[in-house]
């Protein structure tokens, strides 16, 4: 006679930890990181530790000050410090550093109740705070090799091509564009973290490999961005393709909107955030007064996240539909 031991859900187990999920995470963003000092020097490495530092200290006191258990261990707010400093320009006060590390920590993550309970991502939250309290530091973008503060990325650039290219009814419009090695290197003034568009896909590709994230929300993110790019801004393929690896695309796509608490547990729910994503990315891109709309398409996506996990799962085998 066989006898089996009942217990409730979840019944798969893995030998995967938050801590091992986190550290493959910071693995995956190192060498976009290391382009980055490469590029705009030292000052960017401790942008980046002043990032992690404070994340890390402000979660330990909030946890301390709160009688919870201390869970800085799990690396959680090493990726949080890590994520916001690439969300930085290079020559970010350290004082605006640590306000970010201290509002994505204590305000985002902690006061909704820790990892996993917070509804949206953290590093993307202070972003957008931070660049609406301090606009003129948070879009002050310096060229790679030089001291020089340059007043647009090639995003801005590119939009503003398109504009006027439109506006001018045919008219040959010449922009300043970098070439697509550029961009794709990491020759070009932006965040930190999101200027070399072939670091950012070698860690990517580091975390599809492991199993750490799924292809649904990034590659919809980027498919839907690509062909909504085309629709609502009259470009071709390559000028859509092109803006594909401009501004915080690729980093928001493959390490921030796969954020597991607060992206979609569904395959289809996914493929519904990643398509929202792209949708509401290529619209504040064109119409909106800001070239960047990764941030905040990924933030109301994060509040729409609940309502989409209700509608796209799946029935339970065995259920009775109540009547009304």
């Amino acid at each position: 006679m066989n006898l089996f031991t009942v217990s409730s859900s979840p019944h798969i187990k893995t030998r995967d930890t938050t801590s091992k999920i986190m550290l493959d995470v910071i693995i995956a963003l190192i060498p976009a990181g290391l382009v980055s000092i490469w590029l705009h020097g030292v000052g960017v490495l401790w942008i980046v530790l002043l990032a992690v530092v404070s994340a890390v200290l402000t979660e330990y006191v909030v946890q301390k000050f709160m009688k919870k258990p201390v869970t800085i261990s799990d690396l959680s707010a090493v990726v949080t410090g890590l994520l916001l400093a690439y969300n930085l320009p290079p020559g970010t006060p350290w004082w605006m550093v640590m306000v970010g590390s201290v509002i994505a920590i204590a305000l985002v993550k902690q006061v909704f109740g820790g990892i996993g309970h917070n509804f949206m991502n953290p590093a993307l939250a202070a972003r957008a705070i931070l660049l609406a309290s301090w606009p003129a530091h948070m879009t002050r973008w310096i060229q790679p090799g030089t001291d020089a503060v340059t007043s647009a990325t090639p995003l801005a650039l590119a939009n503003l091509a398109d504009a006027t290219g439109s506006a001018t009814s045919g008219a040959t419009v010449v922009m300043d564009l970098p070439s697509f090695q550029d961009v794709f290197m990491g020759n070009i003034p932006g965040t930190i973290g999101e200027v070399s568009s072939a670091a950012l896909l070698l860690g990517a590709a580091y975390l599809l490999l492991r199993g750490v994230i799924n292809w649904r929300i990034p590659i919809t993110y980027m498919a839907a961005t690509y062909v909504c790019t085309m629709i609502f801004g009259g470009v071709g393929f390559y000028d859509a393709f092109y803006q594909l690896f401009l501004g915080g695309l690729i980093l928001g796509a493959f390490f921030m909107a796969t954020d597991y608490s607060s992206s979609p547990v569904t395959p289809l729910g996914q493929v519904i955030m990643g398509f929202g994503c792209g949708i509401l990315t290529a619209v504040i891109r064109i119409y909106g007064g800001y070239p960047e709309g990764v941030t905040y398409s990924i933030l109301l996506m994060n509040v729409a996240t609940p309502l989409i996990d209700k509608y796209t799962q799946p029935k339970i085998y065995g259920e009775v539909r109540k009547d009304d």
